[in-house]
């Protein structure tokens, strides 16, 4: 197994954590906001697992994209401007990336404000706003195998 097959794996097995936080998160700023309840340690944690583990998965990303997918940057150097005129190779050389920065800046700004906020109800609004906008992107962005059958939902 090379470096590229590696990092790939761990990125396809990733967005499973990113999405299962996520969803917990999601969920738990949701009640909270809708049931008026404090804001509890678990809530803090699940939204510091779901940012933690956008960063995480970023990371891995911005590592296949600048140095080891033919799907990255590398695109760019051999297909020149052909990469935006093929939908496949413009998903992987543009869009996904732009898609995912923006999902990681919205789940860090929802953590960052729902943890500035002072009325416990607000910072659950707060977190549920924002982790909803992530989790949007992130599923908009996951190249799932629903349109393209050949992509494995578990990467080995």
């Amino acid at each position: 197994m090379n470096a590229y097959t590696l990092v790939l794996a761990l990125h396809s097995w990733t967005r499973w954590l990113v999405l299962i936080f996520g969803l917990i998160a999601l969920f738990r700023a949701f009640s909270g906001w809708q049931g008026r309840r404090q804001w509890a340690g678990a809530d803090n944690g699940m939204g510091a697992a779901f940012v933690g583990s956008m960063h995480l998965q970023l990371l891995l990303g911005l590592i296949l994209y600048f140095g080891l997918s033919p799907y990255g940057v590398k695109a760019f150097e051999t297909a020149g401007g052909a990469v935006m005129k093929d939908a496949g190779s413009r998903f992987f050389a543009v869009e996904h990336l732009v898609g995912m920065i923006l999902a990681v800046v919205a789940a860090q700004v929802g953590r960052t404000l729902s943890k500035k906020a002072t009325d416990p109800v607000l910072k659950h609004k707060k977190a549920f706003t924002w982790f909803l906008i992530a989790l949007v992107l992130v599923l908009l962005m996951i190249p799932w195998g629903i349109w393209n059958p050949a992509r494995p939902a578990f990467r080995l």
